[in-house]
C-alpha cells in the first residue's frame, strides 16, 4: 500500500503522514526536498536567486524522490513526484525536462494505484516551518494550483482534504483507509 499527501507547504501534511504511519503501520517516505535542502547545505533565499542552483536543486529532489520510494514497496509519503514537479514549475527553468523523462511517466501510471489525499491550503493552518521562507498565501495558493492541474491533467484520483479542524482530518482519512486496508 502507498499513500501520499500533497500539497503546498504548510498546510499539515507532515502531521497527517505520522498520523497515518502510526495508526497504520506504514514506514514513513519524509519529504526529499527538506533532506536534500539540508544536505546541500542551502537556504532558500539562494535557490530564488540563482537559476543553476534552483535548476539543480530540483533536479535532485526528483531523482531523490524517485530513488526513496524504489527502496519500499508499502509506505505513507509526505509528497510526491507531483509535488517536485509543480515546485520546479514554479521556480526552476527545467520543469519540461522532468515531465518528459520515462521515469515521470512510469511514476504516473504507477501513482493510480495509490492513495493521495491532497491537502488544501487553510489561513488557518499555515505554520512556518522554521525551514522554508516566510509564508506567503499567494505562493501557497499558485503551489496548490499547481497541484490541482496536475493531478487532474493526469487523472489522477486524489481525496480532497480542506478542513481546518484537526479531528474531521482525522475522521476523513480514517474513514477512507477503512476502505482500502484489508
Amino acid at each position: 500500500m502507498k499513500v501520499y499527501y500533497v500539497g503546498a507547504q504548510s498546510t499539515g501534511k507532515t502531521t497527517l503522514t505520522r498520523y497515518t504511519s502510526e495508526k497504520y503501520k506504514l514506514p514513513i517516505l519524509p519529504e526529499c526536498a527538506r533532506q536534500v535542502l539540508s544536505e546541500r547545505e542551502l537556504q532558500i533565499d539562494s535557490l530564488r536567486s540563482d537559476i543553476e542552483t534552483v535548476n539543480s536543486y530540483q533536479t535532485e529532489v526528483f531523482n531523490r524522490q524517485l530513488l526513496e520510494e524504489s527502496k519500499l514497496t508499502s509506505f505513507v509519503a509526505d509528497r510526491s513526484l507531483l509535488d517536485a514537479v509543480a515546485y520546479s514549475a514554479q521556480h526552476s527553468t527545467i520543469v519540461n525536462e522532468l515531465v518528459k523523462r520515462p521515469e515521470f511517466e512510469q511514476y504516473i501510471t504507477a501513482l493510480k494505484d495509490a492513495t493521495i489525499f491532497f491537502v488544501r491550503p487553510s489561513k488557518a493552518t499555515l505554520k512556518s516551518d522554521g525551514v522554508r521562507e516566510q509564508l506567503n498565501w499567494d505562493a501557497v495558493v499558485s503551489i496548490d494550483s499547481m497541484l490541482k492541474l496536475l493531478l487532474e491533467m493526469f487523472s489522477i484520483k486524489y481525496y480532497n482534504i480542506s478542513t481546518d479542524s484537526a479531528q474531521e482530518r482525522i475522521r476523513f482519512i480514517d474513514a477512507v483507509m477503512s476502505l482500502i486496508v484489508v
